[in-house]
């Protein structure tokens, strides 16, 4: 089973902190969202982050997305 095939996740989601290298979560959940896509990432699989926007991203596809869209890439 691969990260696509697994079942959706129940309960809320989470708040994180997104720093350097490491999160810290401030509220517990089960997921958060990609702030490009909307797709819910399980934290354990949570790879993709901007310290600077605080947000989390699906894939590196979705952070090429955010930095065209914000005229950085």
């Amino acid at each position: 089973m691969n990260i696509s095939e697994r079942p959706p996740l129940p309960g809320p989601e989470a708040a994180v902190d997104y720093g350097h290298g490491e999160f810290r979560v401030v509220r517990p959940g089960a997921f958060v969202r990609c702030a490009v896509t909307g797709a819910m990432i399980r934290l354990e699989d949570l790879r993709y982050w901007s310290v600077e926007w605080q947000e989390a991203y699906a894939s590196p596809e979705a952070v090429q997305l955010r930095l065209r869209r914000a005229g950085r890439a």
